[in-house]
This record gives structure tokens, sequence and C-alpha cells, in this order.
């Protein structure tokens, strides 16, 4: 009896309920109480669309940061900094390397050095050091240059000779060979004698350059000399090897008469050909290109060390998901509460039946006993 007593309470306040729904649909929209109090549902639901029209139109202003500060940005942020970081250090590393390749491959390209001659017992010699400002496969012009004064005896030596030689590096030497002189030591890389003599002017002119010339003296702005530069060498070239390369130079003056001489010098000039020409000559075009080809082949190797990093990194991922064991899912059984009992729609009525809700929400439905059993297990 409580269950029937139950239900008809049910019905009853189901029927209570729209009686004064249709009461309230029934109403005039223009009663000032009608338009002054408004159902609570609907004014709920006005709200909810003023909250749901804020938050649109907050999420569409905020969508531009959202996206700048998203995980594929961060990724793209990151990606960037190590691409721009990494290209830098290569183009500084290909500059270090370029400088170093330039200064290893391109010689210098002319190397002066004073010659002191010694005087004494036959004709007048010096010897000056080179140390290691030749390299091999390279051409060279060597000339030596001679500041002499216009004295008698240098005018009346006429014609005189100049031999020089260009000497190897000592090597090790051996047992025997401690006991030589360190010049029986050297060997005679290359060997050139040449003529040369004093400008000749005649005594007329001598005299005449020498009054117009006289105040110039006086000061000191100018003196009784001559710079001779004689050529020895044209396009030398010395083979592969550091034993083939000459570290010191000899001077032999030959001469008739006892000559003076102020200074005495030897020059050599590299004689560039083909990429060293190239290098010398056009510097900053060598260097662009140069470096942007050690740039490109380190930018290229560093790509490929980086995608093979990564792969190997992701195959290891994979197969560590894959080695997880999956915990199997356990179907729950249904409690002694939740099982389906004939006994509680005992008394219920078959008749389906519709009971209206407040406001606009969807009205219940009752679909009887026979229903509900049918359902229920």
């Amino acid at each position: 009896m409580s269950r029937r007593v139950y239900v008809q309470q049910l019905e009853e306040e189901s029927r209570h309920r729209a009686r004064e729904g249709g009461n309230k649909a029934d109403r005039d929209p223009s009663d000032s109480n009608f338009n002054e109090h408004p159902p609570r549902d609907d004014l709920m639901e006005i709200i909810e669309q003023g909250k749901a029209a804020i938050r649109k139109i907050g999420e569409t202003a905020l969508l531009p940061f959202h996206a700048a500060v998203s995980k594929p940005a961060q990724k793209a942020y990151l990606g960037t900094f190590l691409f721009a970081t990494t290209s830098l250090f290569l183009l500084a590393l290909s500059t270090i390397a370029y400088a170093l390749f330039y200064f290893n491959y391109v010689p210098q390209v002319s190397v002066e050095r004073t010659i002191h001659l010694q005087f004494g017992e036959g004709h007048p010699y010096g010897v000056a050091t080179l140390d290691s400002s030749l390299t091999s496969l390279q051409a060279y012009d060597v000339s030596l240059l001679l500041h002499l004064p216009r004295t008698p005896n240098n005018q009346a030596a006429g014609n005189f000779m100049l031999d020089l030689s260009l000497l190897s590096p000592v090597k090790a030497p051996s047992t025997a060979e401690k006991l030589l002189p360190e010049s029986a030591l050297k060997q005679r890389l290359a060997h050139s004698r040449r003529p040369a003599i004093l400008t000749y002017t005649s005594p007329i002119i001598d005299t005449a350059s020498t009054l117009t010339g006289l105040p110039w003296y006086v000061l000191g702005w100018k003196t009784e000399s001559e710079v001779m530069e004689v050529s020895m060498f044209e396009g030398v070239e010395f083979p592969k090897g550091w034993t083939n390369v000459p570290q010191e130079v000899k001077l032999v003056v030959e001469a008739d008469e006892k000559m003076q001489f102020y200074e005495v010098g030897i020059r050599i000039f590299a004689k560039f050909g083909g990429l060293r020409w190239i290098m010398y000559h056009h510097r900053i075009l060598s260097y662009v290109i140069f470096a942007t080809m050690f740039w490109s082949s380190s930018m290229t190797s560093a790509l490929i060390a980086w995608l093979v990093l990564s792969t190997y990194l992701a195959s290891d991922t994979t197969a560590a998901k894959k080695k997880e064991p999956v915990s199997p899912k356990i179907k729950a059984e249904r409690s002694e509460s939740e099982k389906y009992e004939p006994s509680l729609t005992e008394g219920l009525s078959d008749t389906f039946r519709t009971f209206p809700t407040l406001g606009r929400h969807i009205p219940l439905h009752f679909t009887g006993r026979e229903e509900s059993a049918r359902r229920g297990p």
C-alpha cells in the first residue's frame, strides 16, 4: 500500500505542476507583473548567454597570444634559436679556418734582408738568414740592392761581379760530419753571377751637376751616391721539402779595385699564379667563396648528424613504449543495489504517462511496469 500511495502522490504533484504551468502560459505578456518578474529560468539563461558571449570575446582577443605561446610555437622558437646559434658558430669557425688556410697557403709576398759585408783578405762577402720566409713550389724573383758612394775607387772599378748563392738548412750531422765546419754542411740550392757598374758621367756633366746641387749637398738633403738594383734570379722555384727551401744567402763581390759600400741588401719577391694569385689580389671575394663553401659543408654535416640523432632517439622512445606492460581492463560487476529487482515495479500503473515540467525542460515520461520489466535486466 505504501508504494501505491507514493505513486498517487507523484501523479497529483505532476498534475498540480501542469496546472501551474498552464496558468503561467495563459497570462497576458502585457501584464506589468509578468514583465517585471520574468521566470527565474529565463533570467538564468540570459545570464549564461552573457557569460558565454564575454568568454567568447575574451578567447578571441587572446587567440594570438595563445598561438604565440603554444607548444608548436615554442618548438619553432627553440628550433630557430638553435639554427641561428649553430649558423653563427660555424660561420666564425669558417672564418678562422679560412684565415689559417690563407696564411699557410699564401706565402709572404716580399722578403728583404740586409747583408753585412765582411772586408779583409780576398773579396768582400756577406751572409743573411732567411729563416722560414720562403716556401716550396713557388716562383721568386731575387735582386740585390747596392748603395755605393761615387768615390774614385768605385768609379775606377768599372764592372764588378756579384756572386749570390742560396744555401739549404743544415741537416742533423753524422759522426764524421761533426768534424766539418757548419758552412761545409750547407748545400747550394741556387747560384747566380751577374755584373754591375756605376752610372757613367763625364767630368763636365759631373762638375755641372755638383754645382747646381751644391745647396742640397750643403744642407745634407742630397749625397754623392747611387743606389743600384741588380736582378739575380727570375722565377726561381724550389722543390717540395723543407731541405730544398733556402734558409741563408751568401754574397761575394768580385772586383779588381777595393770598393766601398754604404749598404747592401737582398729583395725576394713572390710571383703568384693560379689560386694564390686569386687569393692575394681578390681577398674579399676569396673569403666569401671559401668561407661559404666551408660553412655550407659544416651545416650539411651538422644537419645530417641531427637527423641521425633524432631518428635514433625516436626509435629508442618507440621501443620503450612498446615494452611497457599493458594493464588488463577488469570488468566491474554490478552491486546488489544496482541489480534489477522485479518487486520494485509492483503496484505501478501499466499506462504510459507524460508529466509536464517548469520552464523549457523536457517533460518526464513514465513507460509503465511492463516496459520497465523488459528494459530492467
